[in-house]
């Protein structure tokens, strides 16, 4: 059944960009994507000069053609799309026990699938006041290594942690993209699902509103941040501590507003939090529920002539959250059973945190990547996943030297941490929305993931990763797991 699905996806998606292709103006020659460049659904075209009009046409070599289709630049609209297939699975390992929410210890295998569905228009062309409007459709299905509980690293970022939601296509991002400019002096920007521009003032102002996922504008990094060509675990694509508002499928409602300049930037954006932990459903009170964020981008290198950035966050979430100590301190008088910290929710609850992340070219063909992130962890995990404190490095090798420049490989590690009153609550048997045991004898969970990603054709990726987990679910006595993984991602 799944594979069905996933097939009858795949073709109504390939279906439906056709036709957007066949109704749309002739698109230019492309042009060779940068060593660096992943973007899911961009490509820059080629436009040819008055003088150049009679030329021959010369036919992309597929190579380097990072969509099925080409997206041209003189358009007001966009129309692309992208699919991803993972499948995971492990074999049986080390578990004297387990909990309601465990990874599971027998070997089992699950596979996922998302499709997108990317629309833009522009409804003018003005270079410093730009509008886009942006709508794109999603759907997901299958499933995650043990229905996505157990570890608070997870291996498949595309899993939706509620099974229950089912295929149904959903709204992802509906939202209004504004571009203030504040001075003539322009600068090149790729056009994506993100922004249709593809020149920008140097100095400008950037406002979105409506629904979106902040990890498409805060903590963004290039070698650790895109689950459909680099790695595929959650606190390496995220910043684990970094409980940004979202619902179960990562979206929320809000908005944006970014300043940049030449080589730095600054973000704040508020957002919906959800009305229980890991819900589906978003709280409309701003005044007592909400999520705000706040980032500073430098784009400065470490090395001279390299490409570099680095970016600080804070955020802080007000929302219907409970208290560990608080749910711990009842179990321990006789007053619940078990400690149930939603029996402790409080309005009013606030939980903040900071992260910190790197990304550095060290040659033509390598880069590594950092992250550091941190929250208070009285406070209950309630919309990303049940980390207090992460600390990442990595990196990835392009093959440009062996003339293919959208290959890679991958690694990373990853040592996650929660803070003692998180750590009481599991012990004591406590339930989070990813994490229980019934008991606990704790220690860091710790994470590798190594990826190779070939492009096979135009817009076809496929890749295959291997995992390595230390105590799942930050449990010494369960563990370690190997999860080997292969991945087939098309973008059109």
């Amino acid at each position: 059944m799944l594979r069905r699905a996933a097939i009858r996806c795949l073709l109504l998606t390939l279906a439906t960009v056709a036709i957007g292709a066949a109704q749309s103006r002739p698109a230019l020659p492309e042009a060779p994507v940068p060593q660096f460049t992943f973007a899911l659904t961009h490509v820059p075209a080629n436009i040819a000069a008055p003088d150049q009009t009679d030329q021959p046409a010369q036919t992309p070599d597929p190579a380097d053609t990072v969509t099925l289709f080409p997206h041209p630049d003189s358009t007001r609209w966009y129309l692309g799309g992208q699919a991803n297939f993972i499948g995971q699975a492990h074999p049986n390992f080390h578990s004297p026990y387990r909990g309601t929410n465990s990874f599971r210890a027998g070997g089992e295998y699950k596979a996922s699938y998302v499709g997108t569905l990317y629309t833009g228009f522009q409804p003018h062309r003005n270079l410093r006041y730009n509008t886009d409007f942006l709508v794109d459709v999603e759907s997901t299905g299958g499933r995650g290594l043990s229905q996505a509980l157990g570890l608070a690293g997870f291996t498949n970022l595309d899993v939706v942690r509620n099974p229950n939601l089912g295929p149904t296509p959903y709204l992802a991002r509906g939202e209004i993209h504004q571009t203030i400019g504040l001075t003539n002096e322009m600068t090149e920007s790729d056009r994506t699902y993100l922004g249709l521009a593809t020149q920008v003032p140097v100095r400008r102002f950037e406002f979105r509103i409506g629904k979106m996922t902040l990890p498409d504008i805060f903590d963004v990094n290039a070698v650790g941040s895109d689950s459909h060509l680099q790695f595929t675990n959650w606190t390496i694509d995220n910043d684990g501590a970094w409980d940004y508002a979202a619902d179960t499928r990562g979206y929320s409602v809000g908005g944006v507003l970014e300043y940049d300049d030449r080589i730095w930037s600054a973000r704040y954006a508020i957002f919906a939090m959800p009305t229980v932990a890991n819900g589906i459903n978003l709280d409309w009170a701003f005044s007592r529920a909400h999520g705000q964020n706040w980032e500073f981008e430098l784009r400065r290198s470490l090395i001279p002539g390299r490409h570099g950035a680095t970016r600080i966050l804070s955020y802080v979430n007000n929302a219907h959250m409970g208290s560990y100590r608080a749910a711990v301190n009842a179990y321990l008088a006789g007053t619940d059973p078990t400690p149930e910290i939603t029996r402790h929710e409080t309005f009013g609850a606030v939980k903040y945190g900071f992260a910190w992340n790197n990304d550095q070219e060290v040659t033509d063909s390598l880069r590594v990547f950092s992250r550091f992130g941190w929250n208070e962890g009285q406070h209950e995990s309630f919309a990303y996943t049940e980390v207090d404190q992460t600390v990442l490095f990595g990196g990835d090798y392009n093959l440009s030297r062996w003339h293919r420049p959208n290959d890679k490989f991958g690694t990373a590690f990853v040592s996650n941490a929660i803070k003692k009153d998180h750590q009481s609550y599991l012990a004591y048997g406590g339930l989070g929305f990813l994490l229980g045991d019934g008991r606990l004898h704790y220690g860091r969970e710790n994470i590798s993931e190594t990826y190779y990603t070939r492009h096979i054709h135009s817009g076809l990726f496929a890749s295959i990763q291997l995992s390595h987990i230390d105590n799942p679910g930050y449990n010494r006595d369960r563990g370690p797991v190997w999860v080997p993984g292969v991945r087939l991602h098309l973008d059109f």
